[in-house]
């Protein structure tokens, strides 16, 4: 059973990917451990409310820009594979996405083999050997792990073994009926295990040696997200719940039931502090399991170990062919934009598939031919960057890129800027690429706070000190940066007023081609 490519998981990533391979006609192979795609999204969250939202009437009527407000559904050229007909909650129910992931592997043909659970993959100079559970053994050059974060994040805390966790706690909120409950956690996971037993417990804490961040403030979806924040307002409006910011140095059961809890406060000088608990909940993440390789293909990990460390073009700095797909990917990204989630890896996925083709099979990445005058340019990046989803969902992960080279040019899209900067789409004479971008203070400031100077909206000359989402474009003269462009922000995210945004868009690149 040898394969060109092998991809284990069958989440929503190793289905993005098979759907991509299946319509280029490649030789491919998708191994699953469950019977069914979507395993993880099968029993997470726990409380079954997906923080990933759909939003269903946004306004728009083209289907690219519908995507932004989309972040459940994969991509593909079927307009019923589209999340938002299975749904119409604007935080969904995690059961229909199971759905939804079941449906888009059988409409879109990809080649799942389920109930097949990889044990070993080792390496040698022909490529990849993965042996099965029960004996089948697989071969392939490339191989893809879209495995997801599939390994509860244990902390090092002494007695952390008679915590309940997060993967195997009672949802049942009457289980926890006048208790005293720590979670140990601070992000969603922990808020959305508290905050589902705020009417039964009689005291619950959520502790963690970092501050909370607010994914309103810090633009980035993986912290704590609103509907999972409503513990804050019974903490700050004395309601018999706390915050502990703090570490947790050890945990003991009591003669008498329940845990003795020693707990260093970070923000005091007081002593190592005993607390008591009748339940200890660990809510601490996830991370990837790289349990399956030998000593042949172990990958390098990054961010404490939690994530596989990764080249520009997804593939493991330290084991050639062997590339990383969706959540599994944020190493790149880490905390800063969505390479963790689907509405930001589902393009991360379609940028892998495109570097594959473009190094497999001598594919150029696509792309289409411009007449290299300042005004054409100037006119197609406004056009791409007022109604790309893929831009908006990856911001300053992924742009779009025009190579301007002996009088001709050609604009690529959704390529990831760190893929260019390595060379992967060759030299070239002038390249301009654009982003979208938070200001590089953004997630310092309240937002909320009027009494903060901000810039104006459309003001084209603050444009390079604003804050909020806006488009930066920049300037390469034989790969070395020349300059940088910034266009005003908008309200409403147009950033195609004629005097505003393309007029000096225009003289921008019109100076970059005429003086560099």
């Amino acid at each position: 059973m040898a394969h060109d490519y092998l991809i284990i998981g069958a989440g929503p990533a190793g289905l993005q990917l098979g759907a991509l391979l299946e319509r280029a006609g490649r030789d491919y192979a998708v191994l699953e451990r469950a019977s069914a795609p979507g395993a993880f999204l099968a029993r997470y969250p726990r409380h079954r409310k997906l923080i990933s939202i759909n939003k269903v009437h946004s306004g728009y009527t083209d289907p690219e820009q519908r995507l932004r407000m989309d972040w459940n559904s994969l991509l593909s050229d079927d307009p019923d594979l589209l999340f938002t007909r299975y749904s119409d909650r604007y935080f969904p129910h995690a059961d229909d996405i199971v759905r939804y992931l079941a449906d888009f592997a059988e409409k879109t043909g990809v080649r799942v083999q389920y109930d097949t659970e990889v044990t070993r993959i080792s390496r040698d100079d022909n490529g990849f050997t993965v042996t099965g559970a029960g004996g089948g053994v697989w071969r392939a050059r490339t191989l893809v792990m879209a495995t997801g974060v599939s390994k509860l994040n244990v902390p090092a805390i002494p007695g952390i073994e008679h915590a309940e966790r997060y993967d195997t706690v009672d949802t049942d909120p009457g289980s926890f009926t006048d208790q005293r409950v720590l979670v140990i956690g601070k992000g969603n996971s922990g808020f959305e295990t508290a905050d589902a037993l705020v009417e039964n417990a009689a005291v619950i804490h959520v502790a963690g040696p970092s501050s909370v961040r607010l994914a309103w403030q810090t633009h980035y979806v993986g912290h704590l997200r609103a509907v999972n924040n409503n513990f804050l307002d019974t903490y700050q409006l004395k309601s018999e719940n706390s915050v502990l910011d703090g570490t947790v140095e050890d945990i003991a059961p009591r003669p008498g039931g329940g845990f003795r809890v020693r707990f260093r406060y970070a923000r005091t000088v007081e002593k190592v502090r005993e607390l008591e608990y009748d339940r200890v909940i660990a809510c601490t993440g996830f991370r990837f399991d790289a349990s399956v390789f030998d000593e042949s293909c172990t990958p390098a990990l990054a961010v404490n170990g939690r994530f596989p460390a990764l080249t520009p073009a997804y593939e493991s700095t330290t084991v050639p062919g062997l590339h990383f797909a969706g959540t599994i990917t944020q190493s790149l990204d880490f905390k800063k934009s969505t390479n963790g989630f689907i509405h930001g890896f589902r393009y991360g996925v379609r940028a892998l598939h495109r570097i594959l083709e473009q190094r497999d099979h001598g594919t150029p990445w696509p792309g289409r031919d411009l007449a290299a005058a300042p005004e054409a340019i100037s006119d197609a990046l406004v056009a791409r960057v007022n109604r790309s989803s893929a831009l908006w969902q990856q911001f300053g992960v992924l742009g779009d890129v025009v190579t301007v080279s002996g009088g001709t040019a050609t604009y690529a899209e959704e390529v990831p800027v760190a893929h260019v900067a390595a060379g992967g789409l060759g030299e070239a004479a002038h390249r301009f690429t654009i982003t979208l971008e938070y200001g590089p203070h953004h997630d310092t400031v309240d937002p909320f706070d009027i009494s903060i100077p901000r810039v104006a909206e459309n003001d084209a000359a603050n444009a390079h000190d604003a804050g909020y989402l806006h488009p930066v474009v920049r300037h390469y003269r034989d790969g070395a940066l020349t300059a940088t462009h910034h266009l005003a922000e908008n309200l409403e995210n147009h950033w195609d007023l004629p005097d505003v945004h393309v007029q000096p868009l225009t003289v921008f690149i019109k100076d970059r081609l005429a003086n560099s």
